[in-house]
């Protein structure tokens, strides 16, 4: 499957905010875009002083509010379509059901509970095979979750060094609002939707949905 294996702090730089993709050096002085907080490239600090969000097309400013979200959940376009196709096809505002359903997907659900430092290092988990949904093991990051549904580390994984220290990370990170977690014994639960207002501000949903309805 494709991915991208680039740096990723260009990618906070070109969309110009953090994603936090990498996870606490996103919140240290060491961060690339605290340092270098215009868009990478050679004309990207030139552009920094001119206003260019300002001189942006209607197509620009869609374009850019589904890749700053694309990237966020470190999704590719052929996927993020598709999820696009399923929000449409769901009674509501399209935007938010979009938002949501990547919000249940299984590699933001560990990202969210605070299991994982980053989105990248929660879909390597989930692909390595160390979590189980409702009791069965799933190595699916995309595996999209409902409320109600159980997520915990497998047994065999609790010996690993990594998960033994788990705990003590985890209690430092905040759980999402709409998940349940129990962070001694590595488990969790979906509660129920996110709401709006807990997802990531810096999304722009109402553009996205402009965006593939051209």
């Amino acid at each position: 499957m494709a991915r991208y294996i680039g740096p990723v702090c260009k990618l906070c730089r070109r969309e110009g905010f953090k994603m936090f993709l990498k996870g606490e050096r996103c919140f240290t002085p060491k961060c690339a875009f605290e340092r270098r907080g215009f868009a990478p490239g050679e004309h990207g600090r030139a552009n920094a002083g001119r206003g260019g969000s300002e001189r942006m097309s209607d197509y620009a400013r869609q374009l850019r509010a589904k890749q700053q979200a694309r990237r966020t959940y470190g999704i590719l376009e052929r996927q993020f379509r598709r999820y696009f196709n399923v929000a449409l096809k769901k009674r509501g505002l399209t935007g938010l059901n979009l938002l949501q359903t990547l919000e249940l997907r299984l590699d933001n659900v560990v990202f969210r509970m605070g299991f994982a430092e980053n989105r990248a290092q929660a879909r390597q988990l989930v692909t390595h095979g160390h979590f189980l949904v409702n009791g069965r093991r799933t190595d699916v990051p995309s595996m999209l979750l409902k409320p109600g549904d159980k997520i915990e580390v497998r047994e065999g994984s609790r010996t690993k060094p990594f998960f033994k220290e788990l705990p003590d990370y985890a209690e430092k990170r905040n759980c999402a609002m709409w998940l349940e977690r129990d962070v001694r014994n590595l488990s969790g639960r979906v509660l129920r939707l996110p709401e709006r207002a807990e997802i990531d501000g810096n999304l722009n949903e109402q553009l996205i949905v402009e965006y593939y309805s051209r």
